[in-house]
């Protein structure tokens, strides 16, 4: 099966996809009830990067995996995390497997956060997509999943 040349509306919808994303996180996610302040919403992505590098039980989670992982110069990841510990939502601890390393690990109230921000992120959704049907919506949510999941089987296939 060959792919056929996009045609110009195909061309600028998919051109529309990058700014669409960009402007994801900056809007919906303030405008539900009992929105997440501002501060908590920037600790969300180190708490996030926490979560998911330890996901798999085998990695110990660094201050240099979250920079990595966000992309950040090591300085920015060392604030960044430092505000976190400051808020009570990550603790340092020794490492397992090297006791000269520290490493990273959510506190009760940042799995709490946590848990606040999965449910008003899916607030957010059915804010936004409230006068989506049903199969729109489910749709939306898989070929998002799916996207996601490409996009993740690509950084280990780099990394």
């Amino acid at each position: 099966m060959t792919k056929q040349r996009a045609d110009a509306g195909d061309e600028e919808l998919l051109n529309a996809v990058g700014p669409a994303f960009g402007k994801l996180r900056r809007s919906s996610l303030l405008e539900v009830e009992n929105p997440i302040s501002q501060k908590d919403l920037g600790r969300t992505l180190v708490l996030n990067v926490v979560l998911e590098l330890a996901q798999d039980g085998t990695r110990e989670v660094t201050v240099g995996g979250v920079g990595a992982h966000l992309g950040t110069d090591p300085s920015v990841a060392s604030r960044m995390v430092s505000d976190c510990i400051s808020a009570g939502y990550l603790v340092r601890a020794a490492s397992q497997q090297d006791g000269r390393r520290t490493v990273l690990h959510l506190s009760p109230g940042g799995e709490e956060l946590m848990a606040r921000f999965r449910r008003h992120q899916r607030s957010a959704f059915e804010y936004v997509t409230a006068d989506w049907s049903d199969r729109d919506r489910l749709d939306f949510a898989r070929l998002m999943l799916k996207y996601v999941a490409s996009q993740d089987s690509l950084r280990h296939r780099a990394g």
